[in-house]
């Protein structure tokens, strides 16, 4: 496993970008390679922010590169990949995205990289299955970012209709980083209150917490919708990812985790909350899920086995 504090990104899009400016103004990281299919974009984006370097706050290589940089990275992250369109579903560009994270992964491979894998493309949770069949790594040093901006927008979401501090909200969705996501209401907390409590205590409409879901489902499409993408949430969730990873915080965060029976489902990755440290995802977090939940998070999990089998096991 690399100790080096060397982050290697492949795919400088609105993504990716968010998450280099945002991860150049944290010391840590001594470098910082841009790879993309495009290289005289790597090379402007590297150059872009190298320039900004004298205000940041860590001094740090950027630069461009190639796959041969990432043999004794500690970390790639990958955010490469079609972007969604209007009226797009994350699991439409299943197909074409498989075949770009196959190519890319192909090329880790061959680097000799052997940290962790960090993947954002969508749809983040089959792609982190292709990019862990693909490498051959381990499956706790593959992850997606999974439901983590899900859930900070949640936490928004709560703490603006409770009027706390999103700091104070402990709440997650889980389950496919899309449409059947879900939120375990039985495990949201304001403080160490339950959130189903104090609804109760302040006489609120437990009808609030269906809209609040809502809201966040489909976010993503009303961002879309006004700016043809979403970046800068994705981006600050990824940094966080990173900084805990080479950090080896062992926090809990929810992402995009293999699945050995945790919850009853085995063989595919899922957006799950799981201690993540240097050498990936130390373990799952096993929750209690009433019957109403668990049924949520199975047929979350047999959407994407269906497509995991029917598109993307051919193409692998």
């Amino acid at each position: 496993m690399s100790t080096d504090r060397k982050v290697v990104l492949v795919g400088t899009g609105f993504v990716g970008m968010s998450m280099a400016y945002t991860l150049i103004d944290h010391k840590g990281i001594d470098e910082l390679v841009l790879i993309d299919v495009n290289m005289e974009k790597a090379e402007g984006e590297a150059m872009d922010l190298a320039h900004g370097l004298p205000y940041a706050g860590a001094k740090m290589n950027i630069h461009a590169g190639t796959y041969e940089d990432c043999s004794d990275a500690g970390v790639i992250v990958i955010t490469a990949g079609a972007a969604q369109k209007p009226g797009q579903t994350r699991l439409e560009l299943t197909a074409v995205n498989t075949k770009i994270m196959k190519g890319i992964c192909e090329q880790i491979k061959a680097s000799g990289f052997n940290g962790v894998i960090v993947v954002a493309s969508n749809p983040v949770d089959i792609m982190t299955y292709v990019a862990q069949k693909v490498t051959g790594l381990p499956t706790g040093q593959v992850l997606g970012s999974g439901t983590m901006l899900d859930t900070a927008r949640l936490r928004y979401a709560i703490g603006e209709v409770m009027q706390v501090n999103y700091a104070n909200v402990h709440a997650y969705i889980m389950g496919e980083h899309g449409d059947s996501s879900f939120v375990p209401w039985t495990h949201a907390y304001i403080g160490a209150k339950s959130l189903l409590e104090e609804l109760e205590k302040q006489q609120m409409d437990f009808r609030i917490l269906l809209n609040i879901y809502e809201e966040v489902r489909d976010a993503a499409y009303k961002i879309i919708e006004r700016k043809k993408a979403t970046y800068y949430g994705i981006g600050m969730s990824l940094e966080r990812l990173v900084t805990a990873i080479l950090n080896n915080e062992n926090t809990i965060l929810p992402l995009s985790c293999y699945q050995n029976g945790e919850y009853g489902k085995s063989g595919l990755y899922i957006g799950v909350p799981a201690v993540v440290n240097r050498n990936g995802i130390r373990e799952v977090i096993t929750l209690h899920l009433n019957e109403s939940d668990q049924k949520r998070f199975d047929s979350s999990c047999d959407n994407l086995s269906e497509i995991i089998e029917k598109t993307v096991n051919p193409l692998l």
